[in-house]
């Protein structure tokens, strides 16, 4: 449980500089450079996914329950997924409708992502992954939206392409979720969404 608890820190800690921090992150970007920054922010990360993988795949072998979720759960969290996945590839995909209403929708479907996975995990280490994640994009979420506020950075609707690269958007989404159900997830994780 350490490993995943230090991983935890390092990855989520350097990915909540913008929340806690934002002056002191500006200040050594300003002292260092923005090339030696981004190079220390993605070590660290890295060091971070690594240890948080690490750790939770040890805690796995030896798992300590805190609930026993009802087996209509695992079927929530699939549906949960569905969103999930179509947010994610939202946010990488330029001038779609979500990404211009939602504004961040990365940090939304993290938040989809860690409570699918809260619904239908009972352990301890599940809870402490999942619940971290969580916690984490609720507060990513509201930083970013005041910083939005703050700096009247409303992303503007464009003509033209935006409901093909919107149902481009669903359709790759739906894509990714399809294919973690049919295999992905099991081949990724070791476990199979739909118990199979």
């Amino acid at each position: 449980m350490n490993t995943l608890l230090l991983g935890l820190l390092l990855f989520l800690g350097m990915h909540s500089a913008r929340i806690f921090a934002e002056q002191g992150r500006q200040a050594l970007q300003a002292r260092i450079g923005a090339s030696a920054f981004k190079g220390l922010y993605a070590l660290v990360s890295l060091l971070g996914f690594y240890l948080l993988l690490k750790g939770y795949g040890e805690a796995r072998l030896s798992p300590i329950p805190v609930w026993a979720p009802p087996k209509g759960m695992r079927h929530l969290a699939v549906l949960l997924m569905l969103p999930a996945m179509v947010l994610l590839v939202a946010a990488y995909l330029p001038r779609n409708a979500l990404k211009n209403r939602l504004h961040h929708p990365m940090v939304l479907s993290v938040k989809l992502w860690a409570l699918a996975h809260l619904s239908c995990n009972g352990n301890l280490a599940d809870m402490v992954l999942f619940g971290s994640f969580l916690l984490w994009a609720i507060l990513c979420f509201r930083a970013a939206r005041q910083r939005d506020r703050a700096a009247e950075n409303e992303l503007i609707e464009t003509p033209g392409p935006l409901r093909q690269r919107t149902l481009l958007t669903w359709g790759l989404g739906i894509a990714v979720w399809l294919g973690l159900l049919s295999g992905g997830h099991t081949y990724l994780v070791g476990v199979s969404p739909l118990g199979l």
